[in-house]
C-alpha cells in the first residue's frame, strides 16, 4: 500500500509534508521551470514588505562548516509589485502558496497582510518576525512576548485565513514566544528561523558579510532546530513547521518524530533544487518499510528516555 503523504495545516491540506524555506527560491518561478509545483507540500515565497527592498551589498552569502552565512536583508518587489506581477503566476500552482510577509513596524505587516487578504490565491502568511539579517524590526518582534502578540494580534484583525508565526532560536525560551504567539491568534508555527552568527576572512580581517553578521543555516543548526521544536511541541499543539539543516529523508523523519507537521527546505535547495521531491520519494520507501500507513503518524512519536 502507497502510504498517504498528506497532511494538514491549519485546516489546509497539503498534498506532502514538504515545503520551500521562504527565500529560497524566490517567487517560484524558476523553480516550476524544473519541475510541476504540486510536488510541494507547499511553496513559501520570498519574504515581502511594504516597500521594494535592494536588500544588503554583496557580499551577503558566505560558506560556512556545514553550512551558510546570509544576510539578504530581505530584498524583494514590494506588495505592489507582488501583487501585479507574481500573483498571477501563484494563482496557476496546483500547490499551497504561503507568502512570508516581513517589516519594520507593526503596522507594516498589517498593511502587507491585508492587502494579501484580498488576493484568493494566498493559502496562508508566514509572520517574519524573526529575521536575524536586518537593522529595524524583525527579529524585534520574535525575540519579546509582548510585542510577539501584539503583532500577531494586529495582522489577525485583517487576514481571514491561517497565519504561520516564524519563531527566532535568539531568544531565552522560543516555548514563551510560542505562547505569545498563539496568544495573538497564530494558526501554526515555523520554527526555526536562522541562528545569530559571523565569519571573518583572516587576510582582510573584515566580516566575510557586507551586513557584519547574518543567519546561519544548514545542516550546522538541524540539532538545534530539532530540540526548539520539540519544545514548542511540548508546549503547545498547534501545528509545526519544522525548519533548519533538512536535506535528506531522514533528516524530515527526525523533524516530524520531535513534533513537526511539515517542513521546509531551505539551504539544500542551493545544492539541488530537486531535494524537497527527492525526500517525499524516499519518505515513502521508509514508511512501506515501517509499515506505516500515513506520515502524519510520525508527528511527536520521539520516544525519550
Amino acid at each position: 500500500m502507497t502510504p498517504d503523504m498528506k497532511v494538514t495545516i491549519a485546516g489546509v491540506e497539503l498534498a506532502n509534508p514538504l515545503m520551500t524555506a521562504s527565500g529560497c527560491c524566490g517567487y517560484g518561478e524558476e523553480l516550476a521551470n524544473l519541475y510541476p509545483l504540486s510536488k510541494l507540500g507547499a511553496l513559501v515565497t520570498k519574504s515581502i514588505t511594504l516597500k521594494p527592498r535592494l536588500g544588503h551589498p554583496v557580499p551577503r552569502t558566505a560558506e560556512t562548516a556545514s553550512g551558510m552565512l546570509n544576510a539578504i536583508g530581505l530584498a524583494n518587489v514590494g506588495i505592489d509589485d507582488f501583487i501585479r506581477e507574481k500573483i498571477p503566476f501563484l494563482a496557476k500552482q496546483k500547490t499551497v502558496v504561503i507568502v512570508n510577509v516581513a517589516g519594520s513596524a507593526i503596522d507594516e505587516y498589517v498593511e502587507v497582510s491585508a492587502r494579501l487578504n484580498d488576493q484568493p490565491a494566498v493559502d496562508m502568511i508566514e509572520l517574519n518576525i524573526s529575521c536575524p539579517n536586518v537593522n529595524e524590526g524583525g527579529m524585534e518582534f520574535g525575540a519579546n512576548s509582548r510585542l510577539t502578540e501584539q503583532s500577531v494580534a494586529a495582522v489577525r484583525k485583517v487576514f481571514s485565513r491561517p497565519i504561520i508565526a516564524k519563531l527566532s532560536p535568539n531568544v531565552t525560551s522560543i516555548a514563551d514566544i510560542a505562547d505569545a504567539a498563539a496568544q495573538g491568534g497564530a494558526d501554526a508555527f515555523s520554527v526555526i528561523n536562522s541562528l545569530v552568527g559571523t565569519s571573518v576572512d583572516v587576510d582582510s580581517w573584515r566580516p566575510r558579510l557586507t551586513n557584519n553578521k547574518g543567519g546561519l543555516t544548514g545542516p550546522a543548526i538541524k540539532p538545534v532546530a530539532l530540540a526548539m521544536v520539540n519544545a514548542v511541541y511540548e508546549r503547545s499543539r498547534l501545528p509545526i513547521v519544522g525548519i533548519g539543516g533538512i536535506a535528506t529523508w531522514s533528516d524530515a523523519v527526525e523533524f516530524m518524530l520531535c513534533g513537526a507537521t511539515a517542513m521546509q527546505v531551505g539551504t539544500a535547495l542551493f545544492i539541488d533544487p530537486f531535494t524537497p521531491v527527492k525526500i517525499v520519494n524516499e519518505m515513502k520507501t521508509y514508511l512501506k518499510k515501517k509499515k506505516i500507513s500515513a506520515a502524519r503518524d510520525l508527528v511527536g512519536k520521539v520516544r525519550k528516555y
